[in-house]
């Protein structure tokens, strides 16, 4: 798909890898519809980004029937990038199931219903994307993590099967699966550190694998260095393998520093 001249709305658009991909879209000529939490914030970005013609839709997307309000008041759009997402990150019962819902709402109901309210319309038009930002956590568990792990394993598999029914039909479905990043994300929101010697990835990396899944119409695309894509497929491929990696020290670790960070952030 060609972005210029084209309408995306793009969700957690504040954060820092909204922000990366909301100025690799702008860059490309594409409108933003912008949403997120804050409307400052939101204003700012809109008023910071190339081109002109962008909005600002304010919105938690953790309350009931939000998903389903903001897809409306956007209105018709060529390009979906369902990036807001809650870090869920803890032990099970480290959470209360208003807490659970939320994290459930976020990362996994609210894209599954923007979808579903946009994408008629861009099969009436024979075109259109959507794209939803996943996780390596959807390929591989790590420890502290079984709610986070739970949405993006579930995103992985909504998106994989919607693009099998939206593909024949002109409409694209990709998944963008970001590793560790740096500068922004889980690690950074927590204020720990990656875990050592895995490598990491820029918020501007993650914007710019966006533009290429829609231009190119990918299934799933990665961003993040090669061991590290390396170990994600071993997980997928043999749970059993990852189970024994993940129950070492190192794993342990940096999953409760995650824990940790995002204690008082599970919203």
């Amino acid at each position: 798909m060609e972005l210029s001249g084209r309408i995306a709305l793009l969700t957690g658009a504040t954060g820092g890898l909204g922000r990366a991909i909301a100025e690799a879209l702008a860059g490309r000529g594409t409108k933003l519809i912008l949403s997120g939490r804050k409307a400052d914030a939101l204003e700012a970005l809109a008023a910071q980004l190339p081109g002109d013609g962008h909005r600002v839709l304010p919105v938690d997307l953790a309350e009931p029937g939000a998903a389903e309000k903001l897809a409306a008041e956007a209105g018709e759009v060529d390009v979906l990038v369902a990036n807001a997402g809650l870090p869920g990150a803890g032990l099970l019962t480290d959470f209360t199931p208003e807490q659970v819902t939320r994290a459930l709402r976020v990362n996994l109901e609210a894209p599954m219903l923007m979808a579903r309210a946009l994408f008629p319309s861009m099969l009436e038009r024979g075109s259109g994307h959507l794209v939803f930002v996943a996780s390596l956590a959807g390929k591989a568990a790590s420890p502290r993590t079984s709610i986070y792990n739970a949405t993006k394993f579930g995103l992985r598999g909504f998106a994989l099967g919607l693009r099998a029914d939206l593909a024949p039909k002109g409409v694209g479905v990709s998944l963008v699966s970001p590793g560790f990043i740096r500068e922004a994300g889980m690690f950074a929101d927590a204020g720990t550190p990656t875990p050592p010697g895995m490598g990491t990835s820029t918020p501007g990396e993650v914007g710019e694998g966006v533009v290429k899944a829609i231009e190119h119409n990918k299934v799933e695309l990665v961003v993040a260095p090669l061991h590290q894509r390396a170990l994600a497929h071993i997980g997928l491929a043999s749970p059993t393998i990852s189970a024994l990696v993940q129950s070492g020290s190192v794993g342990q670790k940096a999953g409760q520093a995650i824990a940790d960070g995002h204690s008082l952030d599970k919203r």
